[in-house]
């Protein structure tokens, strides 16, 4: 009888645990718009966020955590322009940047949608390198006196084992087609050529970087350039260099788009992928095991010993 008084808690224990993760789950994902009610005519407005790292594709795996994936958000910017409801588009942005090609292409996503209607960015924590570069190219741009922005720059640094592998008597074997093959491999030195050709690229993809802020600014481009060094700003300092046009919250965001569609009503819809039930618990799961492994690991970074050289801005 005892027996089956225990297996009735256990059992009632494992469904209220069930019970909780399955509530916080729907919490965490149900309510996708917000709004506005102050009376009047109503616009409604595209919510489309671009937080974490941004990437030219999902990481795969479990212990895979967040990022904005490119074709995802630019499908999400070409629906929104597509979509006639939808009166203008806000970007709620929260980056530190990512991958060249990847911010590059929701920048030109972001182009395309205000050709059709206005495009807002507001940069909430961080809006810098790869993230800057996509608010740039909004038609306006709000951030916090203390948020992060700019950092306009390229960053192709990589951890090099060479020393080390000589210290532990480690030979790397160099079999190559193509005498620049493994330039920037992480298993050798590089050599003064091999330095200056990847210099040259790093410093294209920069020039490009500074040309596309100053275009889209409507900056001079030595303006754009000086404030072109990597570092950098608060929201304030970003405001003297012309790198912003306001700065506020969501509150300020409201106030211009009410202005600007001539409305006393926002609504506003996100877009987003909607998670199956398995979606949402991996998730979860995922980011337990990731808080696990950061205190494990001490927030080391995954290492590839391939020749795989990426650039991120």
């Amino acid at each position: 009888m005892r027996n089956k008084s225990w297996l009735i808690i256990v059992i009632v224990i494992i469904l209220a645990v069930l019970s909780f993760i399955i509530a916080m789950i729907y919490a965490a994902y149900s309510g996708e718009t917000g709004e506005i009610k102050l009376g009047g005519k109503t616009a409604d407005v595209a919510l489309i966020k671009i937080s974490g790292p941004i990437l030219g594709e999902k990481q795969p795996g479990l212990f895979a955590i967040g990022g904005s994936v490119s074709p995802v958000i630019s499908d999400y910017l070409k629906k929104a322009k597509e979509n006639p409801r939808m009166k203008a588009i806000l970007l709620e942005i929260n980056s530190p940047g990512g991958t060249v090609v990847a911010s590059k292409e929701i920048a030109a996503a972001v182009e395309d949608a205000k050709t059709k209607k206005p495009v807002v960015a507001w940069i909430r924590e961080v809006g810098a390198s790869g993230g800057y570069w996509i608010a740039s190219s909004a038609d306006f741009i709000v951030a916090d006196e203390m948020s992060i922005t700019g950092s306009i720059g390229v960053l192709g640094s990589y951890v090099s084992f060479s020393g080390l592998m000589q210290d532990y008597n480690v030979t790397y074997e160099r079999l190559v087609g193509g005498q620049y093959k493994d330039a920037g491999s992480p298993l050798k030195e590089l050599t003064e050529e091999e330095r200056e050709l990847l210099q040259v690229r790093i410093d294209l993809i920069h020039e490009a970087f500074i040309r596309k802020v100053a275009e889209d600014r409507n900056l001079p481009y030595e303006n754009a350039k000086a404030a072109a060094t990597g570092m950098f700003y608060l929201g304030t300092q970003a405001k003297e260099l012309g790198l912003i046009d306001q700065l506020g919250s969501k509150k300020e965001v409201k106030d211009y788009l009410k202005n600007k569609l001539q409305v006393e009503k926002l609504k506003f819809i996100e877009y987003k992928k909607k998670p199956t039930f398995l979606d949402a618990l991996m998730q979860v799961m995922s980011q337990s095991f990731f808080y696990l492994g950061k205190g494990i690991s001490s927030g080391m970074k995954e290492i590839n010993l391939q020749n795989d050289y990426q650039l991120y801005v």
